[in-house]
């Protein structure tokens, strides 16, 4: 009996000091992150968790790999551009703080249903995840990047957030930013693109690795409908 209560206490102790170390582990790497969105008003983003990914599983595979990366400013990218990968991915996105309420109550009635055709994850939550989740999905992943989205709303701001976003995100294999992608499919450079060919590239981002701007001829077209509904 002895025995087992004096190791009852150690046990107990050894839980509390190991989540109370989690618990500061935690709070680092949030603290580490909210760091980077504060420096990443001024300094571009060297690499993110997306390309450590897509790095990691080609060399898992032994598979070649070969990353196409070049940030450039806003201003290099044509406003067609910029406006039907709004309109594809965040249609909201100049009047939300980081979460499109609106559109989370229509998926979750979508879900009721059983009609979902898109999701309500915004820009700015999308930068947070390629930045530092990469395309792992978990509700641990969602609550972790729930509290970050406000920081970079508050710290980075629309436009900053936007060129960030446009520069890093995943547009095919290797193949990340606007620039990248404009010159790999359309031999252009992004400031050259115009409203169908914006419209063909933003239509691949929901699942980059597998679609091609040629056979995007539908979902462009939406695109390039919503363009015109929001006077773009």
């Amino acid at each position: 009996m002895q025995d087992t209560a004096a190791k009852n206490p150690r046990r107990r102790g050894f839980l509390r000091s190991l989540i109370r170390w989690l618990v500061i582990g935690v709070a680092f790497l949030w603290s580490l992150a909210a760091l980077t969105l504060v420096a990443a008003r001024w300094i571009d983003p060297p690499t993110t968790a997306v390309h450590i990914q897509r790095h990691l599983q080609a060399w898992l595979r032994h598979a070649p790999y070969r990353e196409r990366c070049q940030f450039i400013p806003l201003s290099q990218i044509s406003p067609d551009f910029q406006h039907a990968v709004i309109a594809a991915e965040d249609a909201r996105f100049y009047q939300h703080h980081g979460f499109d309420w609106h559109q989370i109550q229509i998926d979750a009635e979508d879900d009721l249903q059983g009609e979902r055709i898109r999701g309500a994850s915004t820009i700015s939550q999308q930068l947070v995840k390629n930045l530092f989740f990469g395309t792992s999905r978990s509700i641990l992943r969602k609550g972790a990047e729930a509290t970050l989205v406000p920081v970079a709303e508050l710290v980075l701001g629309k436009k900053r957030i936007l060129e960030i976003y446009l520069n890093v995100v995943e547009w095919g294999p290797g193949i990340y930013g606007a620039e990248s992608a404009s010159r790999f499919y359309d031999a252009t450079p992004a400031r050259n693109i115009g409203r169908e060919q914006a419209a063909r590239l933003a239509a691949i981002l929901p699942a980059p690795l597998t679609r091609r701007p040629q056979r995007m001829n539908a979902y462009s077209a939406i695109i390039l409908q919503r363009m015109a509904q929001m006077g773009w």
